[in-house]
């Protein structure tokens, strides 16, 4: 996953309050930090996306192949 990715799948997911859930929820399994803090410090989107995913009980349906583009067709 791409950052990119992870920040349409967060806007997708969440909505208007996705920005909030980033700097304010703490994801405990991500070393008691913030997506934010953990993006920074470089743990992986898709880690962090799920770890979002996990502890605001969005389903798993929703948590894979979340935030990409749908394919072109010709």
């Amino acid at each position: 996953m791409r950052r990119s990715e992870f920040d349409r799948a967060v806007t997708d997911e969440f909505g208007p309050r996705g920005g909030a859930l980033l700097v304010d929820l703490v994801l405990s399994d991500l070393g008691d930090r913030t997506a934010t803090q953990a993006l920074d410090a470089g743990v992986p989107p898709r880690e962090v996306w799920l770890a979002l995913c996990a502890e605001t009980d969005v389903p798993p349906e929703r948590r894979y192949g979340a935030g990409r583009l749908q394919p072109r067709r010709s």
